[in-house]
């Protein structure tokens, strides 16, 4: 019996091992492996061809979206990281959760995906693991370089990683630039864009809406695409000065490649894959962190009527500080900005310009925090560094320290000039300077804005006290440029916006500048045409429509003063809980409600041709009536000849409720809704 035991105990252990073999060669033999969104209308395939190359695929809807796209890297002086691949493991999860966000246009996302992680190793021996995240309503993917053998540091000199559309597509884009965003958005067919900034969006024939963007932006150059065919795109990453692209030591992960589809436009909105893409908080202690309206000492520069530099007419003065927080006291908003109150606007340009601790000789920093202080009003402080990002980095920790030791928890940051030595504003230099700052910031409780930033990427999920950020082109071109056109504000939320919260600044109420009086011309975009290609309804639907948790009326005070129009600023909340979009259509219109408590908020607005919309009130609690404040344009309204005519108007609504409204060309509409108790 003994003999026979050990026989069946021989035979069972070698068929283990032919199992295991077999196990073994179909791993390191498999080319291909799928994987499928968990309500399975998205599906992913990634294989290796015959020569080791990593491709991804995707196809949704039951249509091909991207034909099969390279990934990989090109190292300096190594190319192993492109080719020679073998799938030697895989591993899937599913995850399913909601999170609460520490402010944004929800108070509760669902984080609801498929993960696929692939584990690859060249005949070098090196090793690759690339993660894709599936989602209802979109892809991230990400490549990492692990830890490994013979390698101390990683130089990435190109990444592979493609975008090869299945089809031509009509695309919202603005052209590839390693400096700045501000740029008008193009809209073409996809065939026709040689190269983009993201977020690229782009609607396909059947409808299907999609954009590529990036999520988690972390010591890393920003991606730009590049056409490389047809509708065949490749990464092209911002360069350090010597050309290569990113560096790191001993380990690399790239940001997530993005792919939002849905199947339209308001969906591609309301999605939060940018943000389930992020790490959550990393910050400990948050209760300092909170939404709020501002005003400022702003406007009247780049209207040329008041100045950066001290002289007769410098804006940030003691005496005109006073003015705007006894303003923002009276009217119901929360903070007072001050661009120019510190030494060095004189120096724009020079190496080590700006000093942002020092005060002008009119401006007394310690009387003017008092007088804030007395009034119940937050300071928003402003460091400018014309990109001088060297200097910066020397009396950050003092500059922000000051404001800490003042009570300010706000600050402005600017980086208008070119970096020194070389750098790009994208570049993995200035990535890392951006979250250096953001760091600094939160150890001194500041709430950061960004003007001249990087791209917004979700990283305000893992570091809430990032805000807001520029990186469009702003209010600020209507003084001193031919302005915005109407259908600018219908692209943003489709293209800039899906990125992350933008300060556009809204809320000019002369629009015309027929206030302005005598101005100097300081800008050489200034061709004397300068106005504001709105209507004033659109200007208070921009509030809603373009979301910031730090949202500024942006007009000088005086063009507020006896105008019923700017109640509806005044009874805005600074905070959300629930965000619905009601009407969307790219460069044509768009229409968002949004909610806070029981009561809530309905911005609208068009391009440059009038138009009417239907919107269901059906999200409304049902059995509930809302007492309905719609400020409108009229029939008097003409974006060219009397942009400013407004009705305002009262009405009662409820969930059966269908709303028509009428919008001019340029116009829009600010809804109130509070509910009656």
């Amino acid at each position: 019996m003994k003999s026979a035991s050990i026989k069946l105990y021989t035979l069972i252990t070698r068929a283990s091992l032919l199992v295991f073999l077999l196990c073994t060669i179909s791993c390191s033999t498999k080319r291909e492996v799928s994987l499928a969104s968990p309500d399975e209308n998205l599906n992913l395939l990634f294989s290796i061809n015959k020569k080791g190359e990593m491709y991804y695929q995707l196809e949704g809807f039951k249509t091909q979206l991207i034909k099969p796209s390279k990934l990989g890297f090109l190292l300096k002086n190594d190319d192993s990281f492109s080719h020679s691949f073998k799938i030697v493991k895989t591993e899937r999860s599913h995850k399913d959760e909601i999170w609460e966000p520490v402010w944004g246009e929800n108070n509760k996302i669902r984080d609801n995906f498929k993960q696929l992680l692939v584990k690859l190793e060249n005949t070098n021996g090196k090793t690759m693991n690339i993660y894709f995240k599936l989602y209802n309503d979109g892809l991230g993917f990400r490549c990492e370089i692990p830890k490994q053998n013979g390698i101390d540091e990683i130089v990435v000199m190109n990444e592979l990683t493609e975008f090869n559309f299945a089809n031509d597509a009509t695309a919202w884009s603005i052209p590839a630039n390693y400096e700045s965003y501000e740029m008008l958005y193009r809209t073409s067919n996809l065939s026709d864009v040689k190269d983009a900034n993201t977020p690229l969006t782009l609607r396909t024939r059947s409808g299907i809406h999609m954009s590529i963007h990036e999520a988690n932006l972390t010591n890393y150059a920003g991606m730009t695409l590049k056409q490389t065919k047809g509708t065949s795109f490749s990464c092209n990453l911002v360069p350090w000065p010597d050309g290569a692209k990113v560096k790191a030591k001993k380990t690399l992960v790239s940001p997530w490649r993005t792919i939002t589809v849905t199947q339209n436009a308001a969906q591609l909105i309301e999605s939060n894959l940018i943000l389930n893409l992020n790490e959550p908080c990393k910050l400990e202690e948050i209760s300092w962190i909170q939404p709020m309206k501002y005003i400022g000492i702003w406007w009247g520069m780049h209207l040329g009527v008041e100045t950066w530099t001290m002289g007769p007419k410098h804006g940030a003065t003691t005496a005109n500080m006073f003015k705007y927080i006894d303003f923002a006291a009276e009217n119901n908003i929360q903070a007072v900005l001050a661009e120019g109150w510190n030494t060095g606007w004189e120096n724009w340009g020079k190496p080590k310009a700006f000093d942002q601790v020092t005060p002008y000789a009119d401006y007394d920093f310690d009387k003017i925090v008092a007088y804030a202080n007395k009034r119940g009003i937050e300071l928003i402080g402003h460091h400018e560094t014309g990109g001088d990002i060297f200097f910066y980095e020397q009396q950050m920790e003092k500059a922000m320290k000051k404001l800490h030791d003042a009570g300010i928890r706000s600050l402005k940051t600017g980086y208008a000039g070119p970096i020194p030595q070389g750098y790009f504003h994208h570049s993995q230099r200035m990535v890392q300077h951006y979250r250096k700052v953001l760091e600094t910031a939160a150890k001194y409780k500041l709430m950061v804005n960004a003007h001249e930033p990087i791209k917004a990427t979700g990283i305000r999920r893992t570091y809430p006290n990032m805000m807001a950020r520029e990186g469009a082109r702003g209010m600020e071109w209507n003084g001193w440029s031919e302005g915005n056109p109407p259908e600018h504000h219908v692209m943003l939320p489709f293209t800039r916006c899906l990125g992350g919260p933008l300060d556009y600044t809204p809320g000019i109420f002369d629009i015309l500048y027929q206030n302005r009086k005598e101005y100097t011309k300081w800008n050489s975009n200034d061709n004397g045409n300068s106005r504001v290609n709105t209507t004033l309804a659109k200007q208070l639907a921009l509030w809603i429509c373009l979301y910031s948790p730090v949202q500024m009326a942006s007009d000088m005070i005086e063009n507020y003063e006896g105008q019923p129009a700017f109640q509806f600023f005044r009874n805005l909340p600074s905070e959300w809980d629930t965000s619905k979009v009601l009407a969307a259509e790219i460069g044509d219109y768009y229409a968002v409600a949004r909610k806070n408590g029981n009561n809530w908020y309905i911005g609208a607005m068009t391009d440059e041709k009038s138009r009417t919309l239907s919107l269901d009130l059906s999200f409304l609690e049902t059995g509930k009536q809302y007492k309905t404040t719609l400020y409108s344009d009229n029939n008097q309204t003409s974006l060219d000849k009397n942009p400013t005519a407004i009705s305002i108007s009262s009405t009662e609504v409820n969930s059966d409720t269908v709303l028509r409204i009428k919008m001019a060309a340029g116009g829009g509409q600010a809804i109130e809704l509070i509910e009656i108790n």
